[in-house]
């Protein structure tokens, strides 16, 4: 089955290139197009996408908000990957904070859009640049940092948090800490519980919150 996929973009030039391009792929779908956030609702309900692209910034509802109306309301939401022209924008941040599951420049090549739309619908690992990683770190908090302390991770599961917010994936923190990946997937589900992480986003953002990981 295909990957599919929902493109929400104000702008109809770069909702038709995102189609030309996902659609190029043999394993990506393009579902439907919405262009704003306010129409993304009954379109996610309507198609079901595995993952909705969308742009941070627009002008009835921005990505932030439909980000979170989707997490809200729609029950086992899609994967949302934000894709925005600048990277240091703090409304892609807001956007990560709010649940979206990854980060995608407009300007980036073909083939690393549809690599994108892969890895966020598959859930294992994360599109976190470092100039998100620099404003997850410019949020450190006392109240972050308590969280994390509360959390009292284990010294493998707190190896693990710090190679996710590396971007890594099961398959390669289970080939760097020599263990199995379904021991990884276990040790994951452990961190999320134990920083009440609705995902990997979230638990990294934590771990750049709190200052339990820095950006290089």
């Amino acid at each position: 089955m295909p990957y599919t996929v929902l493109l929400v973009d104000d702008e109809p030039l770069v909702r038709a290139g995102l189609r030309a391009i996902l659609e190029a792929q043999p394993d990506i779908e393009v579902v439907g197009e919405a262009a704003d956030g306010a129409a993304v609702i009954p379109l996610v309900r309507t198609h079901r996408p595995d993952v909705v692209a969308m742009d941070v910034r627009m002008p009835l509802m921005d990505g932030i908000e439909a980000t979170r109306l989707v997490l809200r309301t729609v029950a086992d939401p899609p994967k949302i990957l934000v894709v925005t022209t600048f990277e240091n924008d703090e409304y892609v941040y807001e956007a990560l904070r709010a649940g979206a599951d990854g980060f995608l420049l407009k300007r980036a090549r073909p083939a690393e859009i549809a690599h994108a739309v892969r890895l966020v619908a598959e859930g294992e690992s994360l599109l976190f640049p470092a100039a998100v990683r620099q404003l997850a770190a410019r949020y450190g908090t006392d109240e972050a940092r308590n969280a994390l302390d509360r959390a009292a991770l284990t010294d493998r599961e707190a190896a693990v948090l710090l190679r996710m917010a590396r971007g890594l994936s099961n398959a390669e923190i289970a080939k760097d800490l020599g263990v199995g990946v379904e021991t990884v997937k276990t040790h994951v589900s452990a961190i999320l519980a134990k920083l009440g992480a609705r995902d990997r986003t979230q638990a990294v953002i934590a771990a750049y919150e709190s200052g339990f990981v820095t950006p290089h």
